[in-house]
This record gives C-alpha cells, sequence and structure tokens, in this order.
C-alpha cells in the first residue's frame, strides 16, 4: 500500500512517510501514547527522511555538523492507542542555506485516517565539537534545500 495515497489528507503534498506501530512501550497511565514517546517519533521520523536523502550520522560526525533542535510546537489532535499504528509524515519547509531548518510533520492513523498530531520543529546548526552555531556545510545546504516542500503548513 502506498502510503501517501488516498484515503490519507495530508496537509502538504509528497510527504515522506514512515509507520509507527503503537507498542506497550509507548502507552502511558492513562492508557494512551505517551506524548515522550511521539516526540521520540517525531525524532526518528526526521532521521529517517535524512537517511533517504543521503545524509548519515556519519557524515554528520565526520563534518563535525548537525541539526540540533531550538524549538518544538506540537499539536496532540487524538490519543493514539495500543495496537494503533500512524503513518508519520515530514516535510521540509524552510532552509536558510546558513543556520536554520524548519520540519512540518503530520501523524495520521493508518486505520481510518484521523489527524493524530500536527508538529513543526526548527533546527539550528551546530558544531558537533562545540554545540556552538556553526554555518550548515555545502552538503546540508544542497540537501536540505532541494528538499523543501513548495507548500507550507
Amino acid at each position: 500500500m502506498n502510503l501517501t495515497s488516498e484515503p490519507y489528507q495530508w496537509l502538504q503534498p509528497d510527504p515522506f512517510v514512515i509507520p509507527w506501530k503503537i507498542t506497550k512501550a509507548n502507552i502511558d497511565h492513562y492508557n494512551h501514547a505517551n506524548n515522550v514517546a511521539y516526540v521520540s517519533q517525531l525524532e526518528r521520523t526526521s532521521w529517517a527522511h535524512s537517511n533517504a536523502l543521503g545524509l548519515s550520522i556519519e557524515q554528520y560526525q565526520a563534518l563535525d555538523r548537525g541539526m540540533a533542535i531550538s524549538r518544538h510546537e506540537i499539536d496532540y489532535m487524538a490519543p493514539a492507542l495500543l495496537g494503533d499504528t500512524l503513518l508519520c509524515a515530514t516535510w521540509i519547509v524552510t532552509c536558510d542555506n546558513k543556520f536554520k531548518l524548519t520540519r512540518h510533520f503530520q501523524f495520521i492513523r493508518q486505520s481510518d485516517g484521523v489527524n493524530m498530531l500536527k508538529a513543526r520543529t526548527d533546527f539550528i546548526c551546530i558544531a558537533l565539537s562545540s554545540g556552538r552555531p556553526k554555518p550548515m556545510p555545502d552538503i546540508f545546504t544542497s540537501t536540505y534545500g532541494l528538499a523543501i516542500s513548495s507548500k507550507g503548513l
């Protein structure tokens, strides 16, 4: 099944999508997926997209650069329950080709197409060795810049 096709109502065209099966480890004392599990999934989705674009943690380390989170904005729209599969989509919506990058996310429950989460994450390029802001290397600007979605959320 194509995860980006109908009946899913993606907020932007051409999402990068990975599935996430909600397991007992994701469930909290309210009997739904914990917010910390969602934040971890945002990171996994980001990394999966970066890897699919051809950027790996090994390249980040060799370049002494990384894209560190400076801000998360998350709207939880419905609770995910044990056994649910969420389709986790991301888009790069801005890249200033210097220091900053922004991703948008949307998580949809696969079984019924319900929007579960909408999020935005802002990143800043840092030197991994110092944690200080450093300009993006050319491979970041060319890779992430070419992946910018044509429509913002």
